[in-house]
């Protein structure tokens, strides 16, 4: 029903499709970041589980909407790989690498997500001292918070792009929804940190709207064009988005969520998050 709906009113066009999503999920991170002026001093606690339930949701969609619908068509896309065959899944899981890879080493280039989130400088093999780069503390930590939190979006505009390049409508449909209803707790997250990295509260609500739609939408643009043009690379892309959001999870938002003795609240958001996506993956798909 749903999806009849969606290719009633958006018709049948890959690309289009992409671009709707990517506009949604967008959208719902501007909400998300917008909520700074209703939520002024939310609870470290309430902030835990929501970053809890936005990890389980991508957690459930990495699986369920892309590396388990990645490996079903590779028999499908990829020549000479058979159902049920030793090489089926193997497209899929080297784009996890890859994704899990791309994001190791951009992650490099920018802090980790710990110091934007809490203001607290952590010391990691890639800064033993936990410093910096720039003398003037308050302007590194804005332009170093915006680098960081588009880095970490990159991976759900383009899941969003590949589920629709896919074909399986409905599964791109769960993704997109689960990805823009994480985005509404994680905007909020990302919004206090800038606040408390120094930007004005409208200031950066004009920035999150700018950040969210420059790098969300044309990703998942890119992602629909890429997978309907080369369709023997949709495992690997399927597999890529699905690594990158993995390494997020376990490298940024579970660590973090955990630092301040909010471990329960936090694991308990991640499972709500869990059945969120399953049951949007199911109920969608059918």
């Amino acid at each position: 029903m749903v999806v009849d709906t969606f290719v009633d009113v958006f018709g049948t066009n890959p690309l289009v499709h992409g671009l709707v999503g990517g506009v949604f999920i967008a959208l719902l991170n501007v909400f998300g970041a917008a909520l700074i002026f209703v939520v002024r001093d939310p609870s470290q606690r309430a902030l835990d589980g929501a970053l809890g339930f936005a990890a389980g949701v991508m957690l459930a969609a990495s699986f369920t909407s892309l590396i388990v619908p990645g490996i079903e068509l590779t028999e499908v896309v990829v020549p000479g790989v058979e159902a049920t065959g030793f090489l089926q899944p193997v497209p899929v899981l080297a784009g996890v690498l890859l994704g899990t890879l791309f994001l190791d080493r951009a992650d490099m280039l920018v802090p980790h997500a710990h110091y934007l989130l809490t203001g607290e400088r952590r010391a990691d093999a890639a800064d033993p001292t936990g410093s910096l780069p720039v003398d003037d503390a308050r302007l590194a930590s804005v332009v170093l918070f915006i680098l960081a939190i588009t880095l970490h979006n990159m991976p759900e505009g383009l899941a969003v792009g590949v589920g629709f390049g896919s074909g399986r409508v409905g599964e791109a449909l769960a993704l997109m929804l689960a990805i823009g209803i994480q985005n509404i707790p994680e905007g909020l997250a990302v919004s206090i940190a800038a606040v408390n990295a120094g930007l004005d509260r409208r200031l950066y609500a004009a920035v999150a709207g700018i950040r969210a739609g420059v790098v969300e939408i044309p990703l998942a643009v890119f992602g629909a064009v890429a997978v309907t043009l080369a369709a023997p690379i949709l495992p690997y892309a399927m597999g890529f988005a699905a690594g990158a959001m993995l390494f997020v999870i376990s490298d940024e938002i579970v660590p973090e969520t955990h630092l301040r003795g909010n471990e329960r609240v936090a694991t308990l958001g991640t499972m709500v998050g869990v059945v969120v996506m399953l049951y949007l993956d199911v109920a969608l798909a059918a």
